[in-house]
């Protein structure tokens, strides 16, 4: 990677997947810019952007166009040009992905679409006008996107959409020789991933049930990154790329797991049944 220059989007802190890749890509030598989101964030990014070599550290905020507009045209102006862009950026009211997903309403609906869909659009547009054959494009996407997931609900359909413009904008910018792909990584534990309720208990679940019976870190899911991002797969676009252990290929857990789950089902159905029988006496 060294020579080449990239946007980072959605740094929150040391253990953020974005942070994983940048320290990935700045290990091989590629020359980074942040944004961030809110004076919070700022000072979270600074420091960790410091520690690779960037002093290129931006205001974004993909609701307002202005702010990103203004990210771009500061990146024309300090490089001229750019490489690639990670966008891990995702947002949902979390009051909201619990529950049932049928009761999320219009106005989340649609901020969740914009910012952990579109803005990808939004942002791949500007880039694209910046980089030369070569370029490369990456954002990130969920299990949850193609199958049911508890407590995530209107995300699922965010990154189901967000996949789906993978493949549209792979089509679109494959003639410039740029390169569209997205990372699926699996439960890591994260700021945004603290907000689904229950996570503790589905990442145990994955791991104890993905085929490498661990999870994986942001450091792995930073070389797969590397791999979409550097002349590694220059053949490659318009892909899914699952880092998650294997929980992908998984449709039910071994058999002396579900052995398990059945026997701690039957003694808490046994224990309700006795506790209604001494309340009936």
């Amino acid at each position: 990677m060294k020579g080449r220059r990239g946007l980072i989007m959605g740094v929150a802190n040391d253990h953020s997947i974005a942070w994983g890749i940048a320290r990935t890509l700045a290990a091989h030598g590629a020359e980074l810019a942040f944004t961030y989101q809110g004076d919070a964030l700022g000072r979270r990014v600074r420091p960790l952007a410091d520690s690779v070599g960037s002093s290129l550290v931006l205001p974004c905020d993909v609701e307002d166009l202005a702010t990103v507009d203004a990210t771009f045209a500061k990146l024309e102006e300090a490089w001229g040009g750019l490489d690639f862009v990670v966008h891990a950026i995702g947002f949902s009211d979390k009051n909201e992905l619990k529950g049932r997903y049928s009761d999320t309403t219009r106005e989340n609906f649609s901020r969740t679409m914009v910012i952990s869909c579109f803005s990808f659009t939004e942002i791949a547009k500007r880039a694209a006008a910046m980089m030369k054959p070569g370029g490369s494009l990456v954002t990130l996407t969920y299990g949850g996107s193609t199958r049911v997931m508890p407590n995530y609900n209107v995300m699922g359909l965010a990154k189901a959409a967000l996949e789906a413009s993978v493949r549209y904008l792979a089509a679109d910018y494959g003639p410039l020789g740029i390169r569209v792909n997205a990372l699926s990584p699996g439960p890591v534990r994260t700021l945004a991933g603290a907000g689904i309720s229950d996570a503790r208990l589905m990442f145990n679940f994955q791991k104890r049930h993905a085929p490498l019976r661990r999870t994986v870190s942001i450091d792995e899911i930073g070389g797969s990154a590397l791999y979409l991002l550097s002349d590694l797969s220059t053949g490659v676009t318009g892909e899914i790329h699952y880092v998650d252990s294997g929980y992908n290929i998984i449709s039910m857990p071994h058999p002396e797991a579900l052995k398990t789950l059945d026997a701690a089902e039957q003694a808490v159905e046994e224990a309700e049944t006795r506790s209604r029988g001494q309340a009936a006496e």
